[in-house]
């Protein structure tokens, strides 16, 4: 019986030296757990910073293209007007050449002595 008793005292001594070994890890666990949740917390702010200037360099960029987009449609709206000026200019020349008061179609070159 003594030895049970022995025994018994042991077993409780040792439960309760785990029970103070597992409440000791546990704070240690939940001060880790605090520490690093306040580091991601300054991650997440660091990252959402990054984030916002990428961002707004992004819109910087996005600008300056619809900028020179907006330059490059208004060259080529200028250049159609040229094309075309220049085209009708022809057409008219081509009018003139055709109603011409010496419309012959003699070859170039061509005898004129030859044909009488």
């Amino acid at each position: 019986m003594m030895r049970e008793a022995s025994e018994s005292g042991a077993l409780d001594a040792a439960i309760q030296r785990l029970d103070r070994a597992l409440g000791q890890l546990e704070r240690q666990v939940t001060a880790l757990a605090a520490q690093a949740s306040a580091a991601n917390g300054g991650l997440f702010d660091q990252d959402r910073s990054n984030l916002a200037a990428e961002l707004d360099a992004a819109r910087g960029r996005e600008r300056a293209l619809e900028a020179a987009g907006a330059q490059a449609s208004e060259a080529l709206g200028q250049a159609i007007v040229e094309i075309r000026s220049v085209l009708s200019a022809g057409d008219e020349l081509d009018e003139i050449d055709v109603e011409g008061p010496d419309d012959n179609d003699d070859e170039i070159g061509a005898d004129p002595e030859e044909e009488a």
